[in-house]
């Protein structure tokens, strides 16, 4: 058995993923830029993938630790930061997309899309 198999991973979580993920939403649906924003599975998850790699973690394992990443949540500078990290991914993700411009559907579009195929 491998050292990792013995242990359970499930509930070790980072909170900076759901504050990045909710703020990239509700950037993206606010968006408002005469610039096109591509808005595919791929250029999504690389927005979200920088920004996450631009704020602190806040992992956690207990419920005591869902309590210290509460605390660190509601920290006004923390959520500042998480805003200009999905900000700063957009325009980064929007600039230099890792598939071809032509290929990419426009925002509009995607967004079209997705609810059709709800």
């Amino acid at each position: 058995m491998a050292f990792i198999d013995q242990y359970d991973f499930e509930h070790l979580k980072n909170d900076a993923e759901t504050m990045v993920l909710q703020e990239l939403v509700r950037q993206l649906e606010a968006y408002t830029s005469s610039l096109p924003i591509c808005l595919c599975n791929e250029c999504v998850l690389d927005i979200a993938a920088v920004a996450l790699n631009a704020v602190k973690p806040l992992y956690r394992v207990s419920l005591l630790g869902a309590l210290y990443t509460a605390t660190a949540m509601d920290q006004e500078a923390y959520a500042k930061s998480i805003q200009r990290a999905v900000s700063n991914a957009i325009e980064k993700v929007r600039e230099n997309p890792s598939h071809d411009v032509e290929s990419a559907a426009p925002a509009a579009e995607s967004a079209e899309d997705s609810s059709n195929e709800s």
